[in-house]
């Protein structure tokens, strides 16, 4: 017999089973294994995007609330300590296959890694991808070491100690600025084959042959290596010293000096052509000019030595007059600067007073005063020369004075110095010119007097004394006077 009660009490029950079962089957879903887009991440400050692909199921048993989450092992592949590296927005992610895209840390830096996908709502998680090379590359930039002196001499049975420069040279980028980093140092067996040494931020060497080393970015290829140093053991007197040139040999000096530098030693003395260089005691010396240049470094056990032939490309230039040149009031010197220089300007100073109206390498000069030309090369190796000379008036031995003086002062500023006569009694009109101290010793007699007494310093025994003169021309004619020197 039909139970109306008993069919909607089943009824009920059927519909609470189906319910339950229906949100069981939400309640769980499976993830696969992520698959890489990628071979090895090598992550930088210019690139730092990766994506990976996934499947899960069923897509209908996500919530509307779900995230996926991808997760970062450690660098040996264990997710005890994993990190999230992306987490997707509530419900953004409904269908299957899925892509996401991820970025590592900035202290990402092993061979093994490997990530997961988790989810939320319901909570899910897959087994880990295959394993990866990841590194972040926090400095890619070329540094230096021994501060880019290409070679280092150690004596025998001793070492030499190659360190990355902080900051080094110049713009230099130091890895040491950055403290998670770590180091490779490698030996050249060939032109393009090293082997490995050693780990660190420094390396001992005691045995010869050409070194660098590289950031430690595994696999992943880098920019991030120093300049090689060339290392030799020497005995006390071997030229192994080397010497290199910051802007290469020839060099421009469009800068005005190369820095010149040597190994590394307890102390320095520098040479140019031979001769010691004062005060040139460092492990670096600035060269301007061209020259054999040469070295001694004490290493303390024993003594090396180095030299270079320094060749300035900067152009040859030359002026036709000495530094102090004199003419007569109203006459002309002509000047000529000769030169090799590219495209040559000219540029000439009176005091240092640019004379504009002048800009050719001769220049016709009638007015006294300091001098100066610059040569400027203009195209090819940029630089400059400078030339300066003097223009003076000539000295007059025997100018036209109307009378006899009777008071010298001969300390050699040019004014007064010697006892200048009229011309009617000077060498040439046979007049005799005499001088007597006080005491009556003649300390001149001639009959060619030519201006210039005293010739040599006197040994005055008082402050002003007094000379005596006494002129006799060739008619009889007598003069007479005195001459005070004024000290």
């Amino acid at each position: 017999m039909y139970n109306p009660k008993l069919a909607y009490k089943i009824f009920i029950g059927l519909c609470v089973f189906l319910l339950f079962t229906s949100e069981k089957l939400k309640a769980q879903i499976v993830i696969g294994s992520p698959n890489l887009g990628f071979s090895q991440a090598c992550a930088s400050g210019t690139f730092n995007t990766y994506n990976t692909t996934f499947v899960f199921s069923p897509e209908e048993g996500l919530s509307s609330s779900n995230q996926f989450i991808i997760e970062l092992s450690e660098a040996d592949g264990d997710f005890t300590n994993a990190i999230a590296v992306f987490t997707s927005n509530p419900g953004a992610v409904t269908t299957s296959p899925a892509t996401l895209d991820f970025s590592l840390p900035t202290t990402t830096a092993g061979e093994n890694y490997r990530i997961r996908i988790k989810s939320s709502a319901p909570a899910a998680t897959s087994s880990g991808s295959t394993a990866f090379a990841a590194y972040y590359k926090i400095q890619d930039s070329p540094f230096t070491i021994n501060n880019l002196v290409s070679t280092g001499v150690y004596c025998s049975g001793g070492s030499y100690l190659l360190t990355i420069d902080n900051p080094g040279t110049g713009s230099n980028d130091s890895p040491l600025n950055y403290p998670s980093l770590t180091y490779k140092w490698y030996k050249e067996t060939g032109p393009t084959t090293f082997v490995f040494v050693s780990d660190g931020s420094s390396l001992t060497v005691n045995e010869p042959g050409t070194f660098f080393v590289e950031t430690n970015y595994g696999t992943c290829t880098s920019n991030s290596f120093s300049n090689r140093v060339t290392i030799s053991e020497v005995t006390s007197g071997n030229s192994d010293a080397g010497i290199s040139s910051s802007l290469g040999n020839p060099f421009c000096p469009s800068s005005e000096f190369t820095t010149l530098s040597t190994i590394s030693g307890n102390s320095y003395q520098w040479f140019k052509d031979g001769n010691i260089i004062a005060q040139a005691t460092t492990q670096m010396y600035q060269a301007s000019e061209s020259g054999n240049y040469a070295v001694q470094v004490d290493l303390g056990d024993c003594v090396a030595a180095g030299e270079i032939e320094l060749i300035s490309e900067l152009f040859d230039a030359s002026i036709n007059v000495p530094e102090i040149n004199t003419i007569e009031d109203g006459e002309t010197l002509s000047i000529e600067v000769t030169t090799n220089a590219n495209n040559p300007e000219f540029e000439w100073y009176l005091n240092d007073v640019l004379i504009a109206t002048i800009s050719e390498e001769n220049y016709n000069i009638s007015q006294f005063g300091i001098y100066k030309v610059i040569v400027t090369e203009t195209s090819g190796c940029l630089g400059s020369r400078e030339f300066v000379f003097e223009l003076e008036e000539a000295f007059d031995a025997f100018p036209d004075v109307e009378k006899i003086p009777n008071v010298i002062s001969p300390n050699g500023d040019g004014i007064n110095d010697t006892w200048t006569i009229p011309m009617t009694y000077i060498s040439g009109t046979n007049t005799e010119v005499m001088i007597i101290t006080n005491a009556g010793k003649v300390v001149l007699q001639t009959n060619n007097y030519l201006n210039n007494w005293p010739e040599n310093e006197l040994n005055l025994n008082s402050i002003n004394q007094v000379f005596y003169y006494m002129i006799t021309t060739s008619n009889n004619e007598t003069k007479k006077g005195s001459i005070t020197v004024v000290k």
